[in-house]
């Protein structure tokens, strides 16, 4: 008989990690409570728009091609996508516009003009960046942090010896502000600490080597759209032999002799040799092993923040935004005390807009656009949703007619929203949290629960709740680590 493996969730990790296990002879069945693969990576439409309905950046491509070819299929049969020429559009109050292109010469010669820097600064301040990277991939990206073996490889000790450049122990806009003298500048760079839903005024500076991923590595657009990623790999999963069960929520984690055995789920009790659970870290424990003892400190951890999001179907166009913009609050420390000490929407939030269209025309009617509006919000605590969603979307189209010198509401057609209550309902993801615990500390990276259990055998944990990360890209590579830790099912 054929090693079994059971996947709770056909989040990005649950996919990639039953693809991977799939590849090593094992029996893959996945489990997943929607009607619909790809957990926050789905989409909608809604009065001729299609909308990404939640990750909308996209790096690190090469870590979704290895998963066809584990599978000795070519990725272009399933999905293509091309590097962007421009990184984001950045808008301000004071009329400051910076267009980020992605080429990094461009970028400094750009940047040094726009925000009056001196170019070696900003040459200083990515090349710290990619060296950063590099030097640390290997042991917070790519291994387990729980696993002895890791600390005693030569990129180990190669990575302690140059502590100093990491900027552990100040935060990430400290570590910024000892680079440049423009706030804006600064601005730009402190926000990649929403890419792992923390504040830049917590966040430690090593946090900085984020920039590089999109600088150094680039930004892509995946034919389609974010949810063909999703699309690609379901249909490389089926191809290869995995089994999916939806709407079949698993309700427990069976577990005998420190062994996890079972699955529970809605259609009955299924065996299994191993387990993996793309589920949240918190509902792992609290719903699915609730006879186990938790992991106390690792689920009191603070959680990262939220989203709220307007999925606007927009009927002109605009020729000053691309795939990517933000514009940028007036006081942006007051807005992360809002959003992780007050658990309040601040009056003059940050906004990010996505549009699709800009790359995929048929996303959107002729003459129109899909804008996808999100601003960073603060996880779920019982809040009055329904008056923050309202005051947040008065504040949302007050800042970009102010800039934009537009009236937006007129130009409205369509509108869904998504907010944290409905990202915890839909993904099971706690308190709304968009990358499970934050990272608002400089032991935040050993705190997140390791990809395995270390009381119950044949148990391991993928996804963003887990090591390495939230977002994509360390999803994807939480799936590899789980995978790295099992032996495969035939000698």
């Amino acid at each position: 008989m054929p090693k079994t493996a059971i996947v709770v969730g056909s989040g990005i990790a649950g996919l990639a990690c039953a693809l991977r296990l799939r590849a090593k002879d094992f029996k893959v069945t996945v489990f997943e409570a929607n009607p619909y693969p790809g957990g926050k990576l789905h989409s909608k439409n809604l009065g001729g728009f299609r909308f990404d309905m939640g990750p909308s950046l996209f790096t690190l491509p090469w870590l979704v091609d290895e998963l066809f070819e584990l599978h000795h299929k070519d990725p272009k049969d399933y999905f293509e996508y091309h590097r962007k020429s421009t990184v984001c559009n950045y808008f301000w109050e004071d009329g400051t516009t910076f267009s980020a292109p992605a080429e990094i010469s461009d970028f400094i010669a750009n940047a040094a003009s726009v925000f009056e820097e001196p170019t070696e600064s900003i040459q200083d301040y990515i090349a710290t960046n990619r060296k950063k990277y590099e030097l640390t991939k290997g042991l917070f990206l790519e291994k387990s942090l729980h696993r002895l073996g890791t600390y005693l490889s030569g990129d180990t000790i190669k990575a302690i010896s140059r502590i100093g450049l990491m900027g552990i122990s100040q935060n990430l806009n400290a570590w910024n502000t000892r680079y440049f003298s423009n706030p804006k500048l600064i601005q730009l760079f402190n926000r990649y600490a929403t890419y792992n839903g923390s504040s830049p005024y917590q966040t430690p500076g090593i946090m900085s080597m984020i920039p590089h991923l999109e600088m150094d590595l680039g930004t892509y657009f995946p034919k389609g759209g974010m949810h063909q990623i999703t699309r690609s790999l379901y249909s490389l999963a089926v191809d290869t032999g995995v089994d999916f069960r939806f709407n079949d929520p698993v309700s427990e984690i069976v577990v005998g002799n420190k062994k996890a055995k079972a699955v529970i789920a809605k259609s009955g009790e299924y065996p299994a040799d191993i387990v993996i659970s793309n589920m949240d870290i918190y509902p792992s424990f609290k719903k699915l092993l609730p006879r186990e003892k938790p992991p106390i400190k690792v689920l009191r951890q603070e959680r990262s923040s939220s989203a709220l999001i307007f999925y606007w179907g927009i009927r002109r166009q605009f020729p000053e935004l691309d795939l990517h913009n933000i514009f940028f609050s007036n006081d942006y420390q007051t807005e992360f005390d809002f959003i992780f000490n007050q658990k309040r929407i601040f009056h003059d939030p940050t906004v990010y807009i996505n549009i699709t269209s800009k790359e995929e025309v048929s996303d959107a009617p002729k003459g129109c656009e899909n804008w996808f509006v999100m601003i960073n919000a603060p996880g779920n605590h019982g809040q009055d949703w329904t008056s923050l969603k309202t005051s947040a979307r008065s504040f949302i189209i007050q800042k970009l007619n102010r800039i934009l010198n537009i009236d937006i509401e007129k130009e409205i057609t369509q509108e869904m929203v998504l907010d944290p209550v409905g990202i915890e309902e839909n993904t099971s993801s706690y308190r709304g949290a968009l990358y499970g615990a934050a990272s608002n500390s400089k032991f935040a990276a050993f705190l997140r629960h390791p990809n395995f259990s270390r009381r119950i055998k044949d148990l391991y944990f993928c996804g963003g709740s887990v090591h390495p990360g939230g977002g994509i890209p360390l999803s994807l590579l939480s799936a590899k680590i789980v995978s790295d830790l099992i032996p495969p099912a035939t000698p």
